[in-house]
């Protein structure tokens, strides 16, 4: 996960903004804040092409950040609270209203600075994301595998008092199946869900670069 593009905004003007590549990141952002400012919320995540566009609003101030992974919410997140606890600290908004080039130049490494350090760190909070992830994973599967028995249990006792209650051996056979139908049911349901997060264990890990591609 690489943070490209931040920016800070004061409604829909950009107060300061740095790109770390190449691209359309300022026409983007733009339709991006326009969004912000209609949802009025205090986090959004919006995708727009392949970059997926993480905000903090607060007090009227969007912080923006662009990163090339959906899985990582949490650095962009550590990074837009970094950015707004110094922005709040030496605001731009306190200055002349068309601010001086200066403060936005110095703003500028601020967003620099920060994006460089996040970047840095990714493949520790990325690591630590992917274990927690998987240990979810794991939790998941435990109860699903706890359910199919549980599930069994159940079905053999039922159809345990179920025969007893049967009159004849054709009634019986037929709640049986009955029953299995049921279960198995259940069974391929529980069968699909672990595919899925098997699934979503690999992507991830691709993602990481955990697995050489």
């Amino acid at each position: 996960m690489t943070i490209t593009y931040s920016c800070i905004a004061n409604g829909r003007m950009v107060l300061a903004d740095l790109a770390l590549t190449g691209g359309s990141y300022q026409e983007t952002a733009a339709t991006v804040l326009r969004l912000v400012l209609l949802r009025a919320e205090p986090k959004t995540i919006i995708q727009m092409g392949s970059f997926i566009y993480h905000s903090l609003f607060i007090d009227g101030i969007t912080y923006l950040c662009a990163s090339d992974n959906a899985l990582d919410t949490v650095t962009p997140s550590a990074f837009l609270k970094s950015v707004s606890d110094t922005f709040l600290r030496n605001p731009l908004k306190s200055q002349d209203p068309f601010f001086s080039s200066n403060a936005v130049a110095d703003f500028q490494q601020v967003l620099g600075k920060y994006m460089m350090k996040y970047n840095k760190n990714q493949d520790g909070s990325s690591i630590s994301t992917l274990r927690s992830q998987v240990t979810d994973v794991k939790n998941v599967m435990s109860q699903n595998i706890d359910k199919i028995l549980e599930s069994e249990e159940r079905l053999n006792i039922f159809t345990d008092r179920t025969g007893d209650l049967q009159t004849t051996a054709k009634d019986s056979k037929k709640t049986r199946k009955i029953l299995k139908r049921i279960w198995w049911k259940h069974f391929k349901k529980v069968i699909i869900i672990t595919m899925v997060i098997l699934l979503s264990i690999i992507i991830i890990l691709l993602s990481t670069n955990v697995i050489p591609t």
